[in-house]
């Protein structure tokens, strides 16, 4: 049933992320203040923190309005986004977006589980392939609102797995990643997470 969810989703981008088109050139104005965290152009130097760049845009803005609206906790963020309007939100992630991000190099001894959980699952365990949403080189699917995942960090990875398996991060569409997190060991979830990091 999650395949048949998940390939409706991809094949007719249904997202329910409309919204109005962000102008990248006002958003640039407008990141300052998240440089600090996650790099002037997207590109974090702390993996504990999100790569913003080449983003898909309509996943950054979903984002953004959740930890506004409260429905995703990132403590770091508390209030940040409180004077900004929807606007703004879309500026801003029109502008990550449109930035490139640097890839970086995962664990040679982590790849090859890595690589075969991210484009074939764990059928044992019920994990739909990562290519199912993520596609094969990473980029995602931005008309569904699926974020890339090509050069995030590794440490960011597994941590937002382990959130999504543990309940408490629960903003995904028909909790797609938590009913997909919770199915996977942690060496598992270490192994993507370090395949990503050097996906491209």
């Amino acid at each position: 049933m999650n395949k048949l969810l998940i390939s409706l989703l991809v094949t007719l981008g249904i997202t329910g992320v409309a919204h109005a088109a962000g102008d990248a050139a006002q958003g640039k104005q407008k990141v300052a203040v998240c440089g600090a965290c996650h790099g002037a152009d997207g590109n974090s130097l702390a993996p504990n923190f999100p790569k913003l760049a080449g983003q898909n845009e309509n996943y950054l803005f979903k984002q953004l309005k959740d930890i506004k609206a409260g429905d995703r906790t990132v403590v770091e963020m508390t209030g940040m986004l409180n004077s900004l309007s929807e606007q703004d939100l879309a500026d801003i992630a029109a502008y990550f977006a449109g930035q490139t991000v640097q890839i970086g190099q995962a664990a040679a001894d982590q790849v090859a589980l890595g690589e075969e959980i991210y484009r074939s699952g764990i059928a044992e365990s019920g994990v739909a392939a990562c290519t199912a949403c993520h596609a094969p080189s990473g980029q995602g699917n931005n008309a569904a609102g699926f974020p890339a995942l090509s050069g995030q960090s590794a440490a960011y990875v597994e941590s937002t797995l382990k959130k999504f398996a543990a309940g408490e991060r629960a903003n995904d569409p028909s909790g797609m990643m938590r009913d997909i997190a919770v199915k996977m060991k942690d060496a598992e979830i270490k192994a993507v997470a370090q395949y990503v990091q050097g996906l491209h």
